[in-house]
C-alpha cells in the first residue's frame, strides 16, 4: 500500500509596492511544478477557514502560496485594516510574481485561487496577466454594484446612506492625511456593519480566529459599486471554475451566470444550493475541494 501523500508548510514574504506580504508556501512531498495562489475575501486572512483548502491542494501535489493583503493579517502596512481594491490587485500581481520565482515552480502552469470578495480578484488577475493557466472563483464577489444593492434589499436605504456616509467621511480624512474611520466588517441583522445579513457574523464566526479584527476602513464603500469583475468575462482567456452559491446573501450568485454567458465555454460553471457561508466548512467544503481538485487537474496536472 502506498504511503499517503505529505507536505510541509514554511513561512514566506514576499514585496508588493514596498511592503511587506506575508505568506505561507505549501510543498508537497512530489511536485511536478503545477502552483496555485491563494487569498481571503473581504477583510479576510489567511488563517480564517483556508487552511484546509490549501492543505488539500498540496495533498493533491500542489505547491500553494497563500498571502495576506498588506495591512491585513500577518503582512504589514499602515493603517492597518485598509481595504484598498486596487491595492490588494497589486498584491496579487506580486504574489503570483513570487510564485513563478519559487524553485522547482512551472511558470506555464500556475492557477489561481478566490473566494467571495477574492473571487472577483482572480477573475481581474487572471483578465489581465494572460499567463494565468487556470482560476477557481467560489462564491465571488463579481458585481460591486449589485452587491451595494444587496445591502439595501436586506437591510434598507438607511443602513446602506449611512455606510456611504461613513465611507465619504473616511476618504476626506484619508486626503487629509489623518486616521481612518473603520467600520464593523460584520454584525447581527438590523445592526450597523457592512455586512449584517442573518449568516454574516455566524459565518464569520465559523472561520475566523480569535484574533481577528472585525473592522475596516469605510472609504471601500465608496468604490464597491465601482468594482465590477465581471465586466472583464470577455477578456478571461484561461479555464475557470466559478462555484455559485444560489442562496448567496452576500455575493449575488446572479453575476456568476452573467459572467459565465459572456465569457463563453472556457468557464465551467457550477451551482451550489448553499448560502455564501457555507462553502467553508463540512459538506460543502469537502465537495468544492472535490470540484476545484479535479478542474485543476484537468487543467494544470498536478496528479
Amino acid at each position: 500500500m502506498a504511503d499517503t501523500p505529505t507536505f510541509t508548510r514554511r513561512d514566506a514574504q514576499f514585496d508588493s509596492q514596498g511592503v511587506t506580504c506575508r505568506a505561507w508556501v505549501y510543498e508537497p512531498a512530489e511536485s511536478n511544478g503545477a502552483a496555485l495562489v491563494m487569498a481571503h475575501g473581504l477583510a479576510g486572512t489567511r488563517d480564517a477557514g483556508l487552511e484546509p483548502f490549501a492543505e488539500a491542494f498540496a495533498l493533491g501535489g500542489y505547491i500553494v502560496v497563500l498571502f495576506d493583503y498588506r495591512h491585513f493579517g500577518a503582512s504589514d502596512g499602515e493603517p492597518r485594516q485598509l481595504l484598498s481594491i486596487g491595492k490588494q490587485l497589486q498584491d496579487w500581481q506580486a504574489a503570483v510574481a513570487f510564485c513563478r520565482a519559487l524553485p522547482g515552480v512551472d511558470e506555464a502552469r500556475i492557477g489561481l485561487w478566490g473566494t467571495s470578495f477574492s473571487g472577483g480578484h482572480v477573475v481581474t488577475t487572471a483578465a489581465r496577466d494572460p499567463r494565468i493557466a487556470a482560476i477557481s472563483a467560489q462564491g465571488p464577489m463579481l458585481d460591486g454594484l449589485s452587491a451595494a444593492l444587496n445591502i439595501m434589499r436586506y437591510a434598507g436605504l438607511g443602513q446602506l446612506l449611512r455606510i456611504s456616509a461613513y465611507g465619504a467621511a473616511d476618504q476626506v480624512r484619508a486626503w487629509l492625511g489623518r486616521d481612518p474611520v473603520t467600520v464593523p466588517v460584520t454584525a447581527p441583522p438590523g445592526e450597523f456593519a457592512a455586512m449584517s445579513s442573518p449568516d454574516a457574523q455566524a459565518g464569520y464566526g465559523a472561520i475566523t480566529p480569535a484574533d481577528w479584527r472585525n473592522k475596516m476602513t469605510a472609504r471601500m464603500t465608496l468604490y464597491l459599486p465601482l468594482y465590477r469583475p465581471v465586466a472583464r468575462a470577455g477578456q478571461l482567456k484561461c479555464p475557470a471554475l466559478i462555484l455559485a452559491c444560489t442562496g448567496d446573501s452576500v455575493a449575488p450568485a446572479a453575476a456568476a451566470d452573467r459572467l459565465a454567458r459572456k465569457a463563453g465555454p472556457q468557464v465551467t460553471l457550477k451551482r451550489y444550493d448553499i448560502g455564501h457561508f457555507d462553502i467553508y466548512v463540512g459538506a460543502a467544503r469537502d465537495r468544492a475541494i472535490a470540484d476545484q481538485l479535479a478542474f485543476f487537474d484537468r487543467h494544470l496536472g498536478a496528479r
